[in-house]
């Protein structure tokens, strides 16, 4: 049995939260409290195996909470949350740095046409983290979930890429974070971002992320050229790929690997558009979106990187690809910045070039 704690202000949204658990045979909810400060209390006394986690509480907020609780005693922890306000959305994803490892939904009233596939998602989420191996948290450390990789070989990357694309879902803005936050203002290739994210968050996480980028980043627009050194997330509710002229394409179509925007449809868009001027890179997540498409990426000639599994969440997406052979390196978020920062060793406007390589994959 999976031992879950919901803290939730509202006395009726724990109720309805620890209703759709618990009908779960594997989960037992064991406890429902009102705040951060219950919650730090309730572990204390009770480890429970993941805790759902609201952010906007009296006496003790869901930050402050999740911080605490990463410092002191480490647990699998699962933000929650119905409220898309600007200002919660921020927190959020503070949260996430301070060790939450995802952000789910609060599931539609029963009744609502999404009221199952929000249950759904909660309930998976918090059965999947329940198999997390989290770590204590210095105070005020920011970044990762798991310890440091051990030093890799890296990619000897000659050449430019018109475009990297990269797929993510469960444990993924952390990890766009670190990437983003090292990559240069002058980054010779454009970026273009697949995000699973739950639905109200996107903006608020391309906001998050846009305070220690130092490359601008947006949500992408439909026809528009895509630019070098730019980074483009794919809109929710929209595929993403790239057009005649390098131009974003978005399309209302059915989702791929249940999932809409699509890690797949982008990778499958750009092996067609690009080929081998591309390098495509998948990153945390359950499930295998992506996984063939990057497979195809790397036939096509692109450098493919999957990120390695003890700094991966969730190693259902790169773990795919791994075994479909898809991935020419298999590295840690720093080692993925390290080798997209050697293409900036040929300064000049972007052309088409091969990117040649040498090894096998790293291990």
């Amino acid at each position: 049995m999976i031992k879950v704690l919901v803290v939730d202000d509202s006395a009726v949204a724990r109720e309805f939260i620890s209703h759709l658990l618990a009908a779960d045979p594997q989960i037992e909810v064991v406890g429902a409290v009102q705040d951060g400060a219950e919650a730090i209390a309730f572990v204390h006394r009770q480890k429970p195996d993941v805790i759902t986690m609201d952010i906007n509480m009296p006496v003790m907020n869901g930050l402050e909470a999740t911080r605490r609780i990463m410092e002191l005693q480490p647990l699998p922890i699962v933000i929650v949350s119905a409220n898309w306000d600007p200002g919660e959305v921020a927190t959020t994803f503070k949260a996430m740095e301070a060790g939450a490892l995802a952000i789910v939904q609060r599931p539609k009233g029963i009744g609502h046409s999404e009221h199952k596939a929000t249950t759904k998602d909660m309930v998976q989420t918090v059965k999947l983290m329940s198999e997390v191996r989290v770590v204590r948290r210095r105070s005020g450390k920011k970044t990762g979930t798991q310890p440091p990789a051990p030093a890799t070989i890296l990619p000897e990357i000659s050449g430019e890429a018109m475009a990297v694309v990269i797929g993510a879902s469960t444990g993924g803005p952390l990890v766009i974070k670190t990437i983003l936050d090292g990559l240069p203002r002058d980054f010779p290739a454009a970026l273009l971002i697949v995000q699973h994210i739950a639905p109200g968050f996107l903006q608020g996480m391309v906001d998050w992320l846009a305070h220690t980028s130092t490359i601008p980043l947006k949500i992408a627009v439909q026809g528009e050229r895509i630019l070098s050194g730019q980074a483009y997330f794919a809109p929710e509710g929209y595929n993403m790929g790239v057009g005649s002229g390098l131009s974003i394409q978005l399309s209302e179509g059915g989702p791929e690997n249940v999932a809409k925007p699509s890690v797949s449809h982008l990778f499958r868009s750009v092996a067609g558009a690009l080929g081998k001027n591309a390098v495509g890179i998948l990153l945390t997540g359950m499930g295998s979106d992506g996984a063939k498409e990057l497979k195809l990426m790397r036939e096509k000639g692109a450098l493919t990187i999957v990120q390695d599994r003890d700094s991966s969440v969730v190693y259902g997406m790169p773990g795919a690809a791994v075994e479909l052979g898809a991935a020419d390196y298999i590295l840690a978020p720093d080692k993925i910045v390290a080798a997209l920062g050697m293409l900036m060793q040929k300064p000049e406007s972007l052309v088409s070039k091969t990117l040649p390589f040498e090894g096998k994959q790293c291990h």
